[in-house]
């Protein structure tokens, strides 16, 4: 296993009981499954900071950056996958409509009722989902 640490950033817009997902376009096992509007974080950059970047890239929405919350983190590791720690950020308060601003990796966006989410969620952003309906604030995935 490599010592590095990739450190994801995911945003959960809600906007009166729903949840924008948005499905992905990829050439992985992922592909067609739905997710948070998220990303690697870059270097020099801050949580937040990243958390605004990545919903202004993919959706066009403009978050301020303290009207985000944190709702939970996930360790997560896979076979053939660098070992990473999501960060999820909920807000409910951001400027513009979201639309699909990055067709070559989503086909599109789409709000879900909180309580109905699809079932082709990606496992990783589900789980810190469903923690944070449940106030839990930690989760991990594959680890044995």
């Amino acid at each position: 296993m490599t010592d590095r640490h990739l450190v994801d950033v995911h945003v959960l817009l809600v906007r009166g009981g729903e949840l924008l997902l948005s499905r992905r376009r990829s050439q992985d096992e992922f592909d067609g499954r739905w997710h948070l509007p998220a990303g690697r974080l870059e270097v020099g950059e801050s949580v937040t900071a990243g958390a605004v970047r990545e919903a202004r890239e993919e959706t066009g929405v403009d978050i301020d950056p303290n009207d985000l919350s944190f709702v939970h983190v996930a360790h997560v590791v896979a076979a053939g996958r660098e070992p990473r720690l999501g960060l999820f950020l909920e807000t409910s308060r951001w400027l513009g409509e979201p639309v699909n601003r990055e067709p070559d990796n989503c086909y599109e966006l789409r709000w879900f009722p909180l309580d109905e989410l699809p079932d082709d969620i990606i496992e990783y952003p589900l789980a810190a989902i469903r923690g944070r309906a449940r106030g839990e604030w930690y989760s991990e995935r594959g680890w044995s």
